[in-house]
C-alpha cells in the first residue's frame, strides 16, 4: 500500500461515525475460587440495571473455562450511567463438586457513570465468603 493510500485511508475512519452500541467488553467479569486457585467455569451470571419499577434483565451468560464472561453487556445496546447488578449464581458452582455454600449467589450492585464506560467486575469466592473490587 503506498503511503498516500494509507493516509486518505486513515483520515476516511477518523471522520466516519462512531457506532450506537456498546463496544465489546465494556463489562466483563471474572470468578476466581479462592480455595483451589483455580477460575470457575460454567458460572451462570445475569446483569440487571435498576429502574424506578425494579430490575430490568438485560443479559445473561455463563462463565468461560477461564472463569470469564469477555463481553457481558449487550453490544446492541449503549450502557447508560445508572445503578447496576451482576448475580452470580454460586451456589450452583459448588453443588457441582458436592461442596455447601453459605451464598447460594453472590448479588454485586454497581454505578455506572459514564456511557459506555468499561468496567470489570472480579470475583474472589470461596465456600464462605466473597470479597469484589472495581477492576480494569
Amino acid at each position: 500500500m503506498n503511503k498516500l493510500f494509507g493516509l486518505a485511508l486513515l483520515s476516511t475512519s477518523l471522520l466516519a461515525p462512531v457506532a450506537y452500541s456498546a463496544p465489546m467488553g465494556t463489562l466483563s467479569v471474572h470468578i476466581l475460587n479462592q480455595q483451589t486457585g483455580i477460575p470457575s467455569k460454567d458460572v451462570d451470571v445475569t446483569l440487571e440495571k435498576q429502574q424506578p419499577t425494579g430490575w430490568d434483565k438485560l443479559a445473561q451468560g455463563k462463565t468461560d473455562n477461564d472463569g470469564r464472561i469477555k463481553s457481558l453487556y449487550p453490544q446492541d445496546q449503549d450502557m447508560q450511567p445508572g445503578v447496576y447488578r451482576v448475580t452470580f449464581k454460586t451456589g450452583e458452582y459448588f453443588k457441582r463438586d458436592n461442596l455447601s455454600s453459605f451464598f447460594p449467589e453472590v448479588p454485586v450492585l454497581f454505578t455506572v457513570t459514564k456511557t459506555n464506560e468499561k468496567l470489570h467486575i472480579p470475583l474472589l469466592l470461596s465456600q464462605y465468603g466473597y470479597s469484589t473490587y472495581k477492576g480494569s
